[in-house]
C-alpha cells in the first residue's frame, strides 16, 4: 500500500484545524503521514499544535523559524515527504472519508500522475454555498483562462515535483495556480475525478478571499511566471476574473 504524505500549513485557523485533521484521520485509506507546518510563530500556537500532533503517530509537526507563508511552508514539507504520493489539505478544509481511497484507485487504474476532484464550497459554519465540478482533463491552454483545481483536492506523485524541482512560488495567493500551470506546460496530465470528495471553506477575512490580492497576484502569474507582456497579462487576468465571476 503506497504511502501518502499530506501537507498542511497552519496559520491562524485554530477554530477549524481540529475538524480538518479529524477528516484526514478518518480516511478509509490508512497509509499516510501528515506533515503539519506551524507558520504562526508564537508559543501558544506551538503548544496548541503539539497537542494535535500527539493525537496520532502519523502526524509530524514542523516549526518554522520565521513566517514563510503557505507556499514556502509546503515547499519545506515536500523536501521531507516520504510518500510516493503527495496531497495538500489546508487547515480549514475538510475531506470526505473515502477521498484518498477513491483518488489512488483512480490514479492507479490509468497510471495518472496528477488528480484533482470536484468539491463543495462551504462557509465558516459548514453551510454549502456552491460546488465545483471536475472536468475529465484540463490542459495548459484551458488552465491559463480559468482554474477550478482546488488545492485541497489534489493528489499527485511526488516524482513529478522532485524530478524537475517544481515548487510553489513566493506569492500570497495563486501560488497553487502557478504550480499547476508549470506542470501542465511541461506536459503533465491534470486529470479530474468528478466526485465531491473535498469541502473548501470560504472564510470572510482570509487571504484567498481578498479580491485585490487575487488581482495583484493574478497579474504576476501571467507577467512574471508565464513571461507574458503587460497587455497580454492584463488580457488573461481580465479573462480569468470574468470566468471567476460567472462561476460565483
Amino acid at each position: 500500500m503506497s504511502l501518502v504524505s499530506i501537507i498542511m500549513p497552519y496559520y491562524k485557523k485554530k477554530n477549524f484545524i481540529n475538524k480538518a485533521i479529524n477528516s484526514i484521520l478518518n480516511q478509509s485509506y490508512k497509509n499516510f503521514e501528515i506533515i503539519l507546518i506551524n507558520d504562526e510563530i508564537n508559543y501558544d500556537s506551538l503548544n496548541f499544535l503539539k497537542k494535535i500532533s500527539n493525537l496520532d503517530s502519523r502526524i509530524h509537526l514542523i516549526e518554522n523559524d520565521i513566517n514563510l507563508g503557505a507556499g514556502n511552508s509546503r515547499n519545506k514539507a515536500i523536501e521531507i515527504a516520504k510518500g510516493e504520493y503527495i496531497a495538500f489539505c489546508d487547515c480549514d478544509d475538510l475531506w470526505k472519508s473515502n477521498k484518498l481511497e477513491k483518488q489512488i484507485e483512480f490514479m492507479k487504474m490509468s497510471n495518472f500522475d496528477f488528480c484533482f476532484t470536484a468539491y463543495e464550497i462551504i462557509d465558516e459554519n459548514e453551510k454549502i454555498i456552491s460546488s465545483r465540478k471536475a472536468k475529465k482533463y484540463i490542459d495548459f491552454n484551458e488552465l491559463k483562462k480559468s482554474c477550478d483545481i482546488g488545492l485541497s483536492t489534489v493528489l499527485l506523485k511526488k516524482k513529478i515535483l522532485k524530478e524537475k524541482k517544481y515548487r510553489f512560488p513566493d506569492l500570497i495567493t495563486k501560488e497553487d495556480y502557478v504550480l499547476w500551470l508549470m506542470l501542465a506546460m511541461d506536459g503533465i496530465q491534470l486529470m479530474g475525478l468528478d466526485e465531491n470528495l473535498t469541502k473548501w471553506r470560504k472564510c470572510k477575512n482570509s487571504l484567498s478571499s481578498s479580491t485585490f490580492q487575487k488581482l495583484k497576484d493574478g497579474y504576476k502569474v501571467y507577467r512574471n511566471y508565464l513571461g507574458y507582456g503587460k497587455l497580454k497579462s492584463l488580457f488573461y487576468l481580465i479573462n480569468l476574473s470574468i470566468n471567476f465571476i460567472l462561476k460565483n
